[in-house]
């Protein structure tokens, strides 16, 4: 089974997100340059999570069941461990942030 759609992206001709399933392998491709170039690109994940506000082609309804498609899949497990890598990402910046306030605030009352 295939589903093709078509993204807006930041260059000015849409671009081609085209996803596959076989049983529980989903291959996906974007026409976008890092999707060329094999890499991960935020129009493929944005559509398997359901997020369909880039879509632009006729077929929008269609996020939904390839959205569906993730879960079993063999993709699934690594877009976990991706999201969960973010959210420790996020609060290791946040923790490093406060950390550099606390170091700035201890230089400045030194220099008084």
């Amino acid at each position: 089974m295939t589903k093709e759609f078509l993204v807006k992206g930041s260059s000015e001709e849409p671009y081609v997100v085209t996803f596959s399933k076989d049983g529980s392998n989903i291959t996906a491709r974007c026409t976008c340059q890092a999707g060329r170039f094999g890499n991960q690109c935020k129009h493929r994940i944005n559509i398997l999570h359901g997020d369909s506000s880039a879509v632009v082609s006729n077929n929008v309804n269609e996020v939904d069941e390839v959205a569906a498609w993730l879960e079993g899949s063999d993709i699934a497990a690594a877009l976990d461990t991706i999201v969960r890598l973010e959210k420790e990402k996020a609060k290791i910046t946040r923790e490093i942030s406060k950390a550099k306030k606390i170091v700035a605030d201890v230089m400045a009352k030194e220099a008084i």
